[in-house]
């Protein structure tokens, strides 16, 4: 099905509603989505909204407004239109020339605008639906007590888009981490803690995905990396697991929680679901350690953090959760989490061009490897 769209321009009002009327019924596709372009709509009076609703009842095709103003957006929404047609405002837009980059990350860059604001640019054209899903996971897990930023505008960024945010006076752990080497103990104490909240947050049923089932999905992209046996068995061990309502954030990496006046604050909030912790400790094992097995750099260069910390990092996360120092009783837990981590590790290899060249062959060789070694220990994925 296409799209077709005709333009809006000017007042609607009861002076012209009929002469729109006349320009507007010719034009509409019994066939194609009908799409108001509203971008130049400067008023719609009632007289206008009949038109529409008229349109509306002339043909099946779906109906939607795009690109309304502020202003046009408020009246539609004030006389309920909003709840009959699809309306979309239109983005303002916003430049990001000479803004301090504050964080970089798989799906996009982070800049602050001023001292309380920051904007999160995706990498992909077309992520204004992702966007949109992340404020409505965001809000979903506010509601249920977990301390996140919420997005309060979309914006369009040269050919991208981005998620506009208000954090005065906030700095990640990341930050803290190297600005406060001396802190590293308290500060991982807390990072932790905080983690152990949003895990106590339980979810509505049905309202978010389940990791377990993200990666099952996984594993159908990495069929060529391992054997049908080893697909079968991480597949077995996968579906064994329990459902969990409890909320996970999928990348709880030390960039993606904030300090705002102190108390930890969630962002990035499009990867969140449903399970159980170790779906969030794999991913802490992708960031600290998988990437920087056989890239020794990859610390520094992505998270600007001394090379040399990963592994004190991911000890002190682990005996932190878990509350204990017991190299035994963490070895078999960790056994468990790598196996995990390496099913996502190669799922990013997959899909990314970081499986090409010299570093993305080492790295799926030694994915193998991990896979080929661990499995056989692992008798299910409960920690």
């Amino acid at each position: 099905m296409g799209t077709n769209i005709i333009k809006l321009t000017g007042r609607i009002d009861t002076g012209n509603a009929s002469e729109w009327e006349q320009r507007i019924m010719p034009q509409l596709s019994a066939e194609n989505e009908n799409a108001f372009e509203a971008s130049e709509l400067e008023y719609i009076s009632s007289a206008g909204l009949r038109v529409l609703m008229r349109a509306r009842k002339t043909v099946s095709a779906e109906m939607r407004i795009f690109n309304a103003s502020s202003d046009v957006f408020e009246i539609l929404e004030m006389t309920g239109f909003t709840e009959i047609f699809k309306v979309e405002k239109r983005l303002r837009e916003l430049s990001v020339d000479g803004c301090e980059v504050i964080g970089k990350g798989f799906y996009g860059t982070v800049y602050r605008i001023d001292p309380e604001t920051i904007v999160k640019v995706y990498h992909s054209p077309d992520s204004v639906p992702m966007i949109k899903n992340e404020q409505r996971l965001a809000k979903r897990a506010f509601v249920k007590g977990v301390p996140t930023a919420i997005s309060y505008d979309i914006v369009k960024v040269g050919d991208k888009y981005g998620s506009v945010f208000e954090l005065l006076r906030a700095s990640s752990f990341n930050d803290h981490l190297i600005n406060e080497p001396e802190n590293f103990d308290a500060l991982m104490h807390k990072y932790v803690d905080f983690l152990k909240v949003v895990h106590s947050a339980e979810m509505d049923a049905d309202t978010i995905p389940k990791a377990k089932d993200s990666f099952i999905g996984y594993l159908e992209v990495i069929r060529e990396y391992i054997t049908q046996e080893q697909h079968d068995r991480l597949k077995e061990l996968l579906s064994a697991m329990p459902d969990d309502l409890h909320m996970v954030h999928g990348d709880f990496q030390m960039k993606n929680v904030l300090l705002v006046e102190g108390e930890p604050m969630l962002i990035d909030m499009e990867t969140i679901a449903t399970g159980q912790p170790i779906f969030d400790l794999q991913a802490l094992y992708v960031t600290y350690i998988a990437f920087s097995e056989d890239c020794p750099d990859n610390l520094s260069s992505f998270l600007g953090i001394r090379d040399d910390l990963g592994k004190p990092i991911w000890n002190s996360i682990l005996e932190n959760y878990f509350d204990t120092a017991d190299k035994s009783a963490l070895s078999v837990i960790n056994d468990k989490i790598q196996l995990l981590a390496t099913i996502r590790f190669l799922y990013l290899l997959a899909i990314t061009d970081m499986k090409n060249g010299e570093l993305g062959e080492k790295r799926i060789r030694r994915s193998q490897e991990h896979i080929a070694e661990l499995l056989p220990k692992v008798a299910d994925f409960m920690i």
